[in-house]
């Protein structure tokens, strides 16, 4: 049969292939016990790499896979791309490369709102006011242009130049600056004033590398101006480093006074215990946080309210007690890996639950707005109901953040249908900025946020306002300026004040509708603290 020859070649084909096909398998097979015993995701990333149908970017692949697998741990146990490193080790450090401005972009134009002291731009003589339009003979104004591609044109090593164009009122044509980067300090203590006569305040806005040494510098300011009572603001406080905290509290504590320890499944209980007597022992204590307190922000308040050294006055705080350690790996990038948790002194866990996912985990502030707890104290559900003792024998509980011991409910009292349209176009920063830059010279001759305050009622800013708001397309109601009018004019005032003497002028005119701020201050003249007797 002449087609027998032909059935057999197609057969031993056949055969060949199918054997080709069961020992791709039985290799396959093989791998896959080998990868039971091995790193798998490393091999499967191999295999794919090796043997994918396409050509795919394995680098690409293990970024994204990297993230994807932590998240099944905890919420702040994180991967940093090496991309991401320098702008988180600045923002640790304390400091990074730049020209030392602080702008804002207003109409797609980048506004100079200050300069920072002894900086590269003071020093060649750049201004409040001044317009940033090119930056290395590129144009950079009327380019929809954004903050992130601006802090990448200014930024950069240090002692590298950069040429700026400024536009200036009275200047007809561009003004054109070489500069030298220079380091320039991110500063983690916001303000130091005096409130009174006797009472200081001091807001510490993170703890990085240097906030010891900027917040021992502001409580000595404080300190020599007559201050023998602090207020300490925490309030919107995220954390950060465990010794800067250490460090701050225990000036306020006894020698051995117990701080914080920590605890985790492979680490054994530490502690960290004041190792002096504090230089500022003496001193009446209040301590104000919020939803947004969180970390270190909570094991200082967590210390002056265990050791009954303090009143702590505010909301419950965020409820983030996790130590993490940063693990570098060699292309740049890191891994910060939770291995313990943060325990007060009475025994509390700060660490609120992440049983749920990370979406319910961060979801938490919102079911507290829902559920009352920022306007009712006896709306707070503790996660752990176990009672803990301070020194005194007060009763604290744990389970999630610090509860302070003089509740603030959220005030919502000047809210208002026109408050929210106004603050959702951003229109009473903006007028604010406009009405510093066309008035700069005269508000230059003023120097307290009093003589601010005094000076604007005058020229009935809030009136010029509404006036502003309604060429805007918002008109002002009556209904709307009777509820809302005092805030947005403190605001008009405080942001005013900011654009021209900083922020001591901010805070010293926005204070007087800070219901928290104005509780503390009563607390201090009331004497309805709780003081460690020394």
């Amino acid at each position: 049969m002449i087609w027998l020859p032909a059935l057999l070649v197609i057969a031993i084909a056949l055969g060949i292939l199918l054997g080709e096909k069961l020992q791709n398998r039985k290799q396959l097979n093989t791998r896959t016990v080998f990868v039971n015993g091995a790193n798998k995701v490393g091999m499967i990333l191999n295999l794919i790499e090796k043997n994918y149908v396409d050509t795919v970017d394995a680098k690409r692949l293990m970024e994204t896979a990297i993230p994807e697998i932590l998240k099944q741990l905890d919420p702040h146990t994180v991967y940093i791309p090496a991309r991401d490193m320098q702008e988180v080790s600045e923002e640790m450090s304390g400091n990074f490369s730049g020209i030392g401005v602080q702008f804002s972009i207003q109409s797609d134009t980048i506004m100079v709102i200050d300069v920072i002291s002894g900086g590269p731009s003071q020093k060649l003589g750049i201004r409040a006011g001044d317009r940033i339009v090119k930056v290395n003979d590129t144009i950079i104004a009327g380019v929809k242009v954004t903050n992130e591609k601006v802090l990448k044109k200014l930024r950069g090593v240090k002692d590298t130049h950069v040429k700026v164009s400024i536009a200036r009122k009275g200047f007809p044509e561009l003004i054109a600056f070489d500069i030298k980067r220079g380091e320039i300090p991110l500063n983690s203590v916001d303000v130091n004033y005096m409130i009174n006569a006797n009472t200081g305040y001091i807001k510490v806005g993170r703890f990085a590398e240097k906030t010891y040494e900027e917040f021992m510098n502001g409580i000595d300011k404080l300190d020599k101006a007559g201050a023998d009572q602090l207020i300490i603001d925490l309030r919107g406080n995220p954390g950060g480093y465990l010794q800067a905290v250490i460090k701050m509290v225990n000036e306020f504590l006894d020698d051995g006074d117990l701080v914080v320890y920590t605890e985790g499944r492979t680490q054994p209980k530490r502690t960290f215990n004041a190792e002096k007597k504090g230089t500022y022992l003496g001193k009446k204590v209040i301590v104000l946080v919020d939803e947004y307190s969180a970390s270190a922000s909570e094991i200082f308040a967590g210390a002056i309210q265990d050791n009954d050294r303090g009143t702590i006055i505010g909301r419950r705080t965020f409820g983030k007690g996790l130590v993490q350690e940063q693990v570098p790996f060699f292309d740049g990038s890191a891994m910060r890996l939770t291995v313990a948790r943060y325990y007060t002194p009475s025994g509390r866990c700060i660490q609120k639950s992440y049983k749920n996912g990370i979406e319910d985990y961060y979801g938490d502030l919102k079911r507290r707005y829902a559920h009352g707890e920022l306007e009712q104290k006896d709306s707070i559900r503790y996660a752990d109901t176990h009672k803990y003792y301070t020194r005194n024998k007060r009763v604290v509980y744990g389970g999630g953040g610090i509860m302070p011991d003089i509740f603030i409910a959220a005030d919502t009292s000047g809210m208002s249908p026109y408050y929210s349209k106004v603050v959702m176009k951003g229109l009473v920063y903006q007028f604010a900025f406009d009405f510093s830059d066309k008035n700069r010279s005269e508000l230059g001759k003023l120097k307290t946020g009093k003589e601010f305050e005094d000076y604007l009622i005058k020229r009935n800013i809030l009136s010029k306002f509404a006036e502003y708001s309604a060429k805007q397309g918002i008109t002002a109601d009556a209904k709307g300026l009777a509820l809302s009018g005092k805030i947005i004019e403190a605001q008009l005032m405080a942001y005013i004040a900011r654009n021209i003497i900083g922020e001591v002028g901010f805070y010293s005119v926005i204070s007087k509708i800070d219901a928290t701020l104005q509780e503390a201050i009563k607390a201090l003249e009331t004497k309805k603290l709780l003081v460690k007797s020394n």
